[in-house]
């Protein structure tokens, strides 16, 4: 099943999160992505519901095999993207938010083509 932008983001954000502070809770994805705790608990539910998440008697996140996968792709597709654009000369804040978008939508060819341009370039 393939997963939407807004669960991909959601997925990235748990891992983020997890990360920097090693525990994760609704209020806390809400808080990262500037959404309401309604619209966060629905999306929780819809991702526990596909499987990519578990969330435990006190609220907390953890991600499943599944749900980590994605989100390490999307991640390691955002940082991959922000690097090259940064380094073709876009400026960080603007690479940050261009690469935010980009990463779901850009094809698996034009990625590793991105991936190993920016490997020569280091």
């Amino acid at each position: 099943m393939k997963i939407q932008e807004s669960g991909e983001n959601y997925l990235e954000t748990i891992l983020i999160l997890k990360n920097e502070t090693g525990l994760v809770r609704s209020i806390d994805i809400a808080k990262a992505m500037s959404f309401t705790k309604p619209s966060v608990s629905r999306a929780m539910s819809i991702m526990k519901r596909a499987g990519h998440i578990i969330m435990d008697d006190a609220g907390l996140i953890e991600l499943t095999d599944s749900g980590r996968q994605i989100a390490e792709n999307v991640y390691n597709r955002h940082r991959l993207l922000t690097e090259w654009l940064i380094m073709i000369g876009v400026s960080n804040k603007t690479a940050a938010a261009d690469a935010c978008r980009i990463e779901h939508v850009i094809s698996q060819e034009t990625f590793d083509v991105i991936k190993e341009h920016t490997k020569r370039k280091q």
